[in-house]
């Protein structure tokens, strides 16, 4: 049964399934994202949370269930209309991109423009802005490919943010980064839903997510195990169910973090 948008939900998601071939890839998958909430998506390779952004998003046809963003159902939007109220930021851009870093984030702005190219003060202020909030300000003229991975990635949520969406999913927003630009991007991306915007990340730090995520989704062979609060949702007993690994949890102020104690594989030396 499907069931109607709630009013104080940003994202409502019912009984979605989806499916590349006979066997289901999404199976009844039902959850909802308060506005400012900041959500991580977590599981195994393969078990479905680039697929459920890119359903919800509607770069794929799901094949049931109800999607709906703000109260909007977004099946029966266009890929247009969706852009200007939700965003997906990948893991990182070719660097066969020729374009200035300006030029990029000001990409941003395409869903809303009406004519070839904008002239309008408003999207300059915007951009202008969105490089001072993440620090590349200085970088904005260089190419892509001469900026470092942790500028990308922060040039990448920069775009991200004068598309002015009510939600914005980030895939893997840590992946080749070092620690420090690792934390750095997930306090920006903290700091996003403070002042509103619904964030949902797929990521595998687990240790990042328990730490600066509001609530975890873990999910498992297409299906969600389990969703809440980190401290409730990470446990031994389901790191185990999920990635087949025996670790130990220790928390500390509050935060719940893994600690990897086994091993899957043994190696004969």
């Amino acid at each position: 049964m499907q069931c109607e948008p709630n009013k104080d939900n940003m994202l409502d998601v019912s009984d979605l399934a989806f499916s590349y071939t006979d066997e289901e890839t999404l199976k009844c998958i039902d959850f909802m994202v308060k506005p400012g909430e900041f959500v991580a998506l977590m599981g195994p390779n393969g078990s479905g949370k680039t697929t459920m952004m890119r359903c919800i998003n509607k770069i794929l046809k799901i094949n049931k269930g109800s999607i709906s963003i703000d109260e909007e159902d977004i099946l029966s939007l266009t890929l247009g209309e969706i852009s200007k109220i939700c965003t997906t930021v990948p893991a990182d851009i070719s660097l066969d991109f020729v374009l200035t870093v300006r030029d990029f984030v000001s990409l941003g702005r395409s869903p809303f423009v009406t004519n070839v190219w904008w002239d309008n003060q408003e999207d300059d202020d915007m951009v202008n802005q969105a490089l001072y909030d993440f620090g590349i300000e200085k970088y904005a003229e260089r190419r892509l490919g001469e900026v470092s991975s942790g500028e990308r990635a922060r040039v990448l949520l920069a775009k991200g943010v004068v598309q002015t969406p009510k939600v914005m999913f980030v895939d893997e927003p840590s992946a080749h980064l070092d620690i420090k630009y690792k934390i750095q991007v997930m306090e920006m991306l903290r700091g996003l839903s403070r002042r509103g915007l619904s964030v949902i990340v797929a990521s595998h730090d687990i240790n990042l997510l328990t730490r600066f995520c509001d609530r975890i989704m873990l999910l498992s062979n297409g299906r969600i195990v389990d969703y809440g609060l980190p401290i409730d949702v990470i446990t031994e007993e389901s790191i185990k169910t999920v990635f087949d690994i025996e670790v130990k949890t220790v928390i500390n102020d509050g935060v719940v973090y893994v600690l990897p104690t086994g091993s899957t594989m043994k190696l004969d030396l």
